[in-house]
């Protein structure tokens, strides 16, 4: 599913209206109409119940004078609340203004937002219709007010198109935004109601078309999609009735010193969970007899190490041919960061012919020297939190989080690597251009080892045949619908990673027979 920013929307609009020739007073009913339908669909009955209404001076004030429009011949007790002095509206808004009018739609401008506490103190749902997806600078004044005034009332609220006071284009608020029990966004989603913390601000969130062609949407080439339950499903692979170990994919995972063991266990037993057939988990010597406890379905391969009980330069030179042989090779989580070790992975890397997944402190080292992500022979995919892509980017981050996919955007061009931006909400960047924002996952995983958990599930996807960057995308899917399914399960927070690792299987299976409810309802 596409996901636009602002300027994306408003060039489909314009190429709606003035290419193909579609009205926009007939845009804006349409709009108008999506959002009545949510609204009765929160209410029943509208007949008697009370609505304010919060309209701006633009075209998402509009927007809501027409829900004002059709609500108040419905039989609802219809206040609206201007923003704005009459006078200042114009275009189609005015339009809109004057026909409700007309209607003897009753109608307030109101100077400051406490005139319309009482009112909406009495009110069984608002209208959001203030600001439209063009929002960047900080949200002051009455309309800042009138927000605040919504927000602390227990009055539900729909947002028209976007909650206003949030950036359409990153998910982050302008200072003040809307808190809304449900978003109706038109034509084409908004990037910034799938990306946190605009999704939580947005509530439920229904894509209603209005009449925008397809053609006007595919002219504009959006380059970032919101991964559905459709596209995913695509996505699986596929396995013959006659499927061996040999013929699902080997992978080797090198990871885990002292203290880190868990990390590379994870890892190792998620390729198997994600339909991965063979895993090799090579490991510090000393530490083989704690891995073949814990990870009894995977073949160890103990390896030189240092005093310090990680990874030895000669220990990595063991592990050549065996990462030659695999589909897939896992490096970095549990590694430490012990100098040699560091070194070690850093000289290794590029003779390896395999695609990579890179993660924890195999991103660590190459912070110090990302002149070696030119050197890589294959295919990779990193998948770092915010930390971790700060020190790669050398940005803080806050910068990162301001805008996550160009973050993610930035790491991809730069290092030539497919990179998965972990959080709510993750972004998969490709280095050729396409982004993908992931649907699935909530807050009861934000607990240590689901990275590695991750990792193990985008490497046993691609040693099942997936290209890097489509095994990244429905990896990460895949991790946030087991999250999904291991919250229902035991409730939460307090789930553990290893929760998520197990049902990852029924995750793939739930997508399989098309169990996954859409991330966006969509309203014809």
């Amino acid at each position: 599913m596409d996901a636009a920013n602002a300027a994306q929307s408003r060039s489909i609009d314009r190429r709606t209206i003035e290419e193909i020739g579609i009205p926009s007073l007939v845009l804006m009913e349409n709009a108008g109409l999506a959002v009545v339908a949510i609204a009765r669909e929160t209410l029943g009955d509208v007949v008697g119940r009370t609505i304010v209404i919060f309209c701006g001076k633009g075209n998402n004030g509009g927007d809501g004078l027409v829900v004002a429009r059709h609500l108040h011949r419905q039989g609802a007790r219809v206040r609206v609340v201007l923003a704005a002095p009459r006078e200042e509206f114009s275009g189609d808004a005015e339009v809109q203004a004057r026909i409700a009018t007309n209607l003897g739609v009753p109608i307030t401008q109101v100077r400051a937002a406490d005139e319309v506490a009482e009112l909406l103190a009495e009110a069984d749902l608002a209208i959001d219709a203030l600001l439209g997806t063009g929002t960047r600078g900080e949200v002051t004044g009455l309309v800042g007010d009138l927000i605040d005034l919504l927000n602390r009332s227990n009055v539900p609220a729909i947002a028209v198109d976007i909650p206003s006071g949030l950036n359409a284009g990153t998910g982050v608020p302008c200072g003040r935004c809307v808190r809304a029990h449900a978003t109706v966004t038109f034509g084409v989603m908004k990037r910034g109601l799938a990306l946190y913390p605009g999704a939580a601000l947005a509530g439920r969130v229904v894509l209603a078309p209005i009449g925008i062609p397809a053609e006007a949407i595919a002219a504009e080439r959006i380059g970032v999609s919101l991964v559905d339950a459709e596209a995913a499903q695509a996505l699986l692979p596929r396995r013959d009735a006659w499927a061996h170990k040999g013929s699902a994919g080997s992978v080797l995972v090198v990871g885990g010193s002292a203290g880190m063991t868990g990390a590379a266990t994870l890892v190792a037993l998620s390729v198997l969970r994600a339909g991965g057939g063979l895993v090799r988990l090579a490991v510090p010597n000393s530490l083989n007899d704690i891995l073949e406890t814990k990870a009894t379905e995977a073949i160890t391969l103990p390896v030189a190490e240092t005093e310090a009980r990680s990874f030895a330069s000669e220990g990595l030179r063991q592990l050549v041919e065996v990462a030659d042989a695999s589909e897939c090779v896992a490096v970095g989580p549990g590694l430490g960061r012990h100098p040699e070790t560091a070194r070690a992975v850093l000289e290794w890397l590029p003779g390896v012919k395999a695609p990579l997944v890179l993660d924890a402190d195999a991103l660590n080292a190459l912070a110090d020297c990302p002149e070696v992500f030119g050197q890589l022979q294959a295919p990779a995919v990193i998948t770092p939190h915010p930390g971790e892509l700060s020190r790669l980017l050398g940005q803080t981050v806050a910068e990162i989080q301001a805008d996550r996919i160009a973050a993610a955007e930035e790491a991809a061009r730069r290092f030539g690597v497919v990179t998965v931006l972990k959080g709510a909400g993750t972004v998969i960047a490709d280095p050729k251009g396409p982004v993908f924002i992931n649907s699935t996952g909530n807050a009861a995983m934000a607990s240590a080892g689901m990275g590695d958990v991750l990792t193990g599930a985008i490497a046993g996807l691609v040693a099942q045949g997936l290209p890097v960057t489509l095994a990244a995308v429905l990896g990460v899917y895949l991790h946030g619908l087991a999250g999904d399914i291991a919250t229902e399960e035991l409730g939460g927070p307090g789930i553990l990673a290893g929760d998520v690792q197990d049902r990852l299987p029924a995750a793939a299976a739930r997508l399989r027979a098309g169990r996954v409810p859409p991330a966006v309802s969509i309203r014809w």
